[in-house]
């Protein structure tokens, strides 16, 4: 068992030099909040990290795929590429533009580099095809998004034919609004080798009334293997998205993506009109993450555990995934950690990516130190400056015999000026007594 510090668990720390050490990650994470509260949007107050784990175990016993430390949970089936989006091996996503016609309050694609740009250039995802066949990289599932690519029709079928043509095993995907939609364009796609189709569903479209998006979804299915929307999931929406839910599995399509709604880090206006607030801890690990999809809102996170409670008990034969925003970032910290030439003392954790070691601090050096002599292991280094030992987390249980604390630190790599740098993110808190490598790392 390792336990999260944050501000509320620093002070159980016992190793005053621990303790200091932890404080200044506790720190980072308090700024960061009192960042957040320059949108002008509240945090929720209260922490629903450890009510939302014990719901998570529940379903697990209740048969559920249980996926990626926590942050991915499915019934019935769950597309490849969202398999594969856990590490990001073998996936690649494509935009021809961000321009699209829709203008959704909780859009993240102002946040990316160069949005305005890509709003009024298409780039030539052909030449973009083309040098990713050229690499060496593998390549399993390739994707179109946008904006919304079928403002540019013939552009998408000719991406997704060229697509087929160099990489025929490839599971291709198609991200829509599904307002361009018809049977013509479907049967395009159908030809070009389209294996997956992804619809985007706004509550306030269905409110209006208007059965259009059901319509098409259920077009698709006579052109298209598989299926599926994917929509963020409002804060108290649970009994209008149990309809959707019911109706999706009505029409047969292969499964839902319920998406943790985000606050964008634009358009704040139009978030505390509505008074959501963003949940009390956003990440786990704080770090920049690349995915665009800003903070967490407070409150979707349980709808979206909600409906797949309601899926369960309802007997759906949909798929049904929760996709939470840190489900969307394990790819980026995979991609940042794995494959390298690590030092002997540093772990690539199999349960969230990130390199580990362990540390000991300040009276307890001395103690370990004897114990690791006498075992004959060196691979250990004593920093002075901070006044620790670290270790590689597998000789943690080597200690049982000793009355310690231990801090568990959790790192990334990252390139500057091309140079491979290890950068520590985080340092939380353990004892030989209860650490479990196979659970815990």
């Amino acid at each position: 068992m390792i336990m999260d510090v944050t501000e509320l668990s620093l002070p159980e720390i016992k190793n005053p030099v621990l303790r200091d050490y932890a404080e200044k990650y506790v720190t980072i994470y308090t700024e960061f909040l009192t960042q957040i509260g320059q949108f002008g949007l509240d945090i929720e107050t209260v922490d629903t990290t450890d009510p939302v784990a014990e719901k998570i175990d529940g379903f697990r016993e209740k048969g559920s795929f249980v996926r990626n430390d926590g942050k991915s949970i499915y019934i019935n089936r769950l597309s490849p590429s969202c398999q594969a989006c856990q590490t990001g091996v073998g996936s690649t996503t494509f935009f021809i533009s961000l321009k699209c016609h829709r203008d959704c309050f909780y859009c993240f694609n102002p946040n990316q580099e160069g949005y305005e740009h890509h709003r009024q250039n298409s780039r030539d995802t052909i030449a973009e095809l083309d040098a990713l066949r050229a690499s060496t990289q593998q390549t399993r599932h390739v994707a179109l998004t946008g904006g919304e690519p079928l403002l540019f029709k013939t552009e998408t079928f000719e991406f997704f034919e060229h697509a087929r043509q160099l990489f025929p095993a490839a599971h291709t995907r198609l991200y829509t609004s599904g307002d361009h939609i018809d049977h013509e364009t479907l049967d395009a796609l159908q030809k070009a080798g389209l294996k997956e189709i992804r619809f985007s569903i706004r509550m306030h479209d269905l409110a209006s009334g208007h059965r259009q998006t059901y319509d098409k979804i259920a077009l698709a299915q006579e052109y298209i293997p598989n299926v599926m929307v994917e929509m963020p999931v409002l804060p108290g929406t649970l009994p209008e998205m149990k309809q959707v839910l019911a109706e999706l599995d009505r029409l047969g399509i292969f499964g839902i993506n319920l998406l943790e709604f985000c606050f964008p880090l634009n358009n704040a206006d139009a978030f505390r009109a509505k008074n959501y607030k963003i949940r009390a801890r956003p990440f786990r690990v704080l770090y920049d993450y690349w995915y665009a999809g800003g903070l967490p809102v407070a409150g979707s996170e349980t709808v979206c555990l909600d409906l797949i409670d309601f899926a369960l008990k309802s007997g759906l034969k949909l798929g049904v995934h929760y996709c939470s925003l840190e489900n969307k970032h394990t790819g980026q910290v995979y991609q940042q950690n794995r494959g390298y030439h690590l030092p002997k003392r540093m772990c690539f954790s199999q349960k969230d990516y990130f390199l580990k070691t362990a540390k000991v601090f300040g009276e307890d050096i001395r103690a370990v130190q004897k114990i690791f002599d006498k075992a004959n292991y060196r691979d250990y280094v004593v920093n002075s400056q901070n006044n620790y030992l670290e270790f590689h987390v597998n000789q943690v249980s080597s200690l049982k015999k000793l009355d310690v604390e231990i801090g568990i630190s959790s790192n990334v790599i990252e390139m500057r000026e091309n140079e491979q740098v290890v950068r520590e993110l985080k340092v939380d808190v353990t004892t030989p007594q209860t650490f479990r490598f196979s659970k815990d790392i």
